[in-house]
């Protein structure tokens, strides 16, 4: 007599996901050895199949604890690493090649004053000081060109306009689709800019002063020189 070859019924709403799938594996057990061929089978055999379904079904728990185990590790692996991307102390952007914000993490989403979800999409070059846009397109156009990391640092402007200090190291990389996406590094450097315009302006006035310390000592040594030749014609 044929066999009637049974194929898998597809999951259904109806059914829940543990149901389907023991639907699927009885009518794959029942495919490959129908119930009627144990018939024939003796006491001994029966007995050694049954010894042989429950060490496969132990293997079977113990593997599906395993599984457990590692999905639990890796769920903690990932929390791990969304909390130090989106809780670095500096941004971390995906651009597209066209400038456009692709993602971006919660450090940078503060810096530029907006949620991270308004950004995508957005051109970077919106967030940048009109007057260092062209200290941005070089270099964006340094990295497409070279495809080596380009740093730079210009003014960036928060959602309420004011503007800040920032750092960028970008670097280029390939996406899943293999377009080309540059992932950048946001630095907020305006304490170390604020640091230096302050030590460059003591460095001036000292030197200023230096200035005026010098020409102090040529006039006093020129008012000496000077009295020294009034004594003499005052004496004659």
């Amino acid at each position: 007599m044929k066999k009637e070859t049974q194929t898998p019924v597809p999951l259904t709403s109806s059914l829940s996901a543990g149901q389907a799938l023991r639907r699927q594996a009885e009518m794959l057990v029942l495919e490959k050895a129908p119930l009627e061929d144990t018939d024939n089978m003796s006491p001994a055999e029966v007995k050694q199949t049954l010894h042989e379904l429950r060490v496969h079904q132990v293997e079977l728990e113990m593997q599906n604890e395993e599984l457990r185990m590692a999905q639990k590790a890796l769920d903690v692996s990932h929390a791990r690493y969304l909390d130090l991307y989106d809780f670095a102390p500096v941004g971390y952007i995906t651009l597209s090649e066209q400038g456009l914000f692709l993602e971006a993490n919660l450090t940078a989403a503060t810096l530029l004053g907006k949620p991270r979800s308004a950004l995508v999409k957005q051109p970077i070059s919106g967030f940048i000081l009109e007057e260092d846009q062209d200290i941005y397109y070089l270099h964006r156009k340094l990295l497409f060109e070279s495809g080596e990391p380009q740093e730079c640092e210009l003014r960036m402007v928060n959602k309420a306009g004011l503007p800040f200090w920032a750092h960028l190291t970008a670097n280029l990389v390939q996406d899943d689709d293999g377009s080309p996406v540059c992932r950048v590094v946001l630095s907020d450097i305006s304490e170390r800019k604020s640091s230096e315009e302050e030590k460059e302006r003591l460095q001036s006035q000292l030197q200023q002063s230096r200035k005026m310390e010098a020409v102090g000592t040529l006039a006093g040594g020129i008012a000496h020189d000077f009295n020294n030749i009034l004594a003499i014609i005052l004496g004659n």
